[in-house]
């Protein structure tokens, strides 16, 4: 069994016997390599490289592992939730992933609403807003207080499959890119490698529901609902509008995910180097880490918004060039440079930033709530069926 083989790997004995001073310095020896495997993140082989050979240390083989009968009860308590990739399957990683998911996008959906209408390069003069709190105010006061959670079903039905594609495809891809190229260790590499690929399953299965929701949440939107938005976009501007924003979500979303997961494995291994399940670290590490990625990618930002928007003022203002849609990403860059300038590349970055950081603090919480109770209930599972 896999816990059992942890148990054995980690407690090398510690005993001497019959006084022998080379099976005590090899069990010595044995013992700094699994710290610095355990703390720093080296495999055993290649700190047993920087390690001096004790005396002895090759007779170690002929000595049992003797586990303490005290340590071995502590360790069924406090499985290695982190070991879950190995011993849990797939569905595991996508159903804490969707709950995590769903949870990120409706808590944080008012704040999502008021992003998009912000990032809008001609609002009418009734939506235009000083912060993010006015613009809340403003919204309830005078369109009503459901009105910031239009289009939140339609979120709440695209980020369930979404999260579940990315959080699964994440776990598996760290762990076999982190055998590949740093073996026994943590790679950035591979964290960014990995987060770049879940991107584009997530992507691929929330980008529909982020044009039906932008668009639900525009000031004066046409829509009545969900099911009429999606009907009147398919009839007049064609299946593809609901990927017209792929490329440039991908080109926004694969920079932020690759930052958002090195900076959040980073300050993981800095507040958790252990890696146990820690609420708190992981909060305030998903926190910082969508904060600094939502931030350098706020440009990219608003060109989606646009391309998903179709903001009727920039294409009234762009007629001139015969366009009836805004397409691509070197058309929307050409439409916010010249109705906002550089400034209008940073529409938005408050209610961004906003919604980022708790929404990522959210995400990463559950997720990693959920990861461990899983893990602790599949060790309880095997340890009953093994007992």
């Amino acid at each position: 069994m896999e816990a059992d083989g942890f148990v054995r790997k980690r407690r090398m004995t510690t005993e001497t016997t019959g006084g022998d001073p080379g099976v005590a310095g090899a069990s010595a020896g044995a013992e700094v390599r699994w710290l610095g495997g355990r703390f720093w993140g080296v495999s055993e082989s290649i700190v047993g490289s920087l390690t001096p050979r004790i005396g002895g240390e090759t007779e170690l083989q002929n000595v049992g592992c003797i586990c303490s009968v005290q340590d071995a009860q502590a360790e069924d308590f406090e499985p290695d939730y982190e070991a879950l990739p190995r011993g849990a399957s797939t569905s595991t990683h996508m159903l804490a992933g969707a709950v995590a998911g769903i949870m990120e996008h409706c808590v944080m959906f008012p704040i999502d609403c008021v992003k998009t209408r912000m990032q809008s390069l001609q609002p009418d003069p009734a939506a235009r807003y000083r912060n993010v709190m006015d613009a809340l105010r403003r919204i309830v006061a005078t369109e009503g207080v459901w009105r910031p959670l239009r289009g939140l079903n339609a979120t709440a039905i695209g980020a369930g499959p979404a999260h579940a594609l990315y959080f699964a495809s994440y776990e598996k891809l760290k762990k076999t890119l982190s055998d590949v190229i740093h073996p026994g260790a943590n790679s950035h590499v591979a964290n960014g490698a990995a987060g770049c690929v879940a991107t584009l399953l997530h992507d691929a299965a929330m980008n529909p529901a982020e044009v039906v929701k932008q668009r639900m949440q525009m000031y004066n939107s046409p829509y009545r609902g969900v099911l009429d938005c999606v009907r009147a976009v398919w009839q007049k501007e064609g299946p593809a509008a609901f990927y017209r924003s792929y490329t440039t979500q991908l080109t926004m979303n694969v920079p932020f995910q690759a930052l958002h997961f090195m900076t959040y494995e980073h300050l993981q291994e800095l507040l958790n180097p252990h890696r146990q399940y820690n609420p708190s670290s992981h909060m305030l590490s998903g926190a910082l880490a969508g904060a600094i990625a939502a931030a350098a990618t706020t440009p990219l930002d608003v060109c989606k918004t646009l391309l998903n928007t179709q903001e009727s003022q920039a294409l009234s203002s762009s007629s001139h060039e015969a366009h009836r849609h805004i397409s691509g990403l070197a058309h929307a860059f050409r439409t916010v440079y010249r109705l906002g300038g550089l400034r209008g590349f940073f529409k938005g970055v408050q209610a961004r930033i906003i919604y980022q950081m708790p929404s990522t603090a959210i995400s990463w919480s559950v997720y990693e709530f959920f990861k461990y109770g899983l893990t602790e209930r599949q060790h309880k599972k095997r340890k009953t069926h093994g007992g």
